[in-house]
């Protein structure tokens, strides 16, 4: 079942943002496999993260595997994300 997932990770600036994206690109995994939407929107100076994934399962091991160490190692404080199973979705 497609989940959402939406960030509010504290210190996550629009700089550091770019910088995780670096990152991410540097090793093939900037679109990772499961997530089917991803969107950064800025909520008063940090960058928010809301995400459309395939399932849990793959957020997880994304996360766990590939980018919170990237986040970490920018300084950015970590908080749970609130995860939703999605009803439906519209694209135009």
């Amino acid at each position: 079942m497609a989940i959402s997932a939406h960030f509010t990770h504290r210190g996550f600036t629009a700089e550091k943002y770019e910088e995780a994206s670096r990152r991410l690109d540097a090793t093939g995994l900037a679109a990772p496999t499961g997530m089917l939407h991803h969107f950064a929107l800025d909520a008063d100076g940090e960058i928010e993260v809301f995400d459309i994934w395939e399932s849990q399962e793959a957020l997880e091991q994304f996360g766990q595997d590939v980018f919170i160490p990237i986040l970490l190692e920018l300084g950015v404080e970590l908080q749970p994300p609130t995860i939703r199973p999605v009803h439906n979705g519209i694209h135009k």
